[in-house]
């Protein structure tokens, strides 16, 4: 039986979330399915992916075939690099600590980049809010601006003059 690593998508019209499963190939794309192995949410900045590493990378020594887009999702996460450390400890390449050394060093710095991304979008977003508050303040100054009435230097010296003759 053919096993592929994909994704099965749940959610509404418009807004998708996928499961990250392992399936028969033969089976629809949102039918039967053998373990679910993750979540995918595309619709949050970052997009969220929760998977579970040691599972995926179960299914990928036992043969599976991860799609393009679960290819991608499982690069993203690691999982395809531990596969190839795990490959690496089979044929004694390395030790178990030395790959689970690499893996966690690779974690880190990829939950560096991923923190620096958040970052860079929250101070992109609070620079936007900024930026709309003071075109708010701008356009109600000109609205305050036009609404209070213009009183003439001209008119008002004859008002003036008027009321000391009286």
């Amino acid at each position: 039986m053919p096993v592929r690593i994909r994704l099965q998508r749940h959610g509404k019209k418009g807004k998708p979330f996928y499961w990250i499963v392992a399936a028969d190939s033969r089976a629809k794309r949102d039918g039967r399915y053998l373990e679910k192995i993750g979540t995918y949410n595309p619709n949050t900045n970052p997009a969220t992916i929760d998977l579970n590493i040691d599972s995926a990378v179960n299914w990928l020594q036992n043969g599976a075939q991860p799609s393009d887009t679960a290819k991608t999702l499982l690069s993203y996460k690691g999982a395809l690099l531990k596969n190839h450390l795990v490959g690496g400890v089979k044929k004694g390449a390395l030790t178990e600590e030395q790959a689970e050394a690499k893996f966690t060093a690779w974690l880190e710095e990829k939950a560096g980049k991923v923190a620096g991304k958040v970052d860079g979008l929250a101070k992109v977003q609070e620079a936007e809010k900024a930026k709309a508050l003071e075109a708010e303040k701008a356009v109600n100054e000109a609205r305050i601006a036009a609404n209070t009435p213009v009183v003439d230097s001209e008119d008002a010296t004859t008002e003036e003059a008027g009321d000391s003759e009286e």
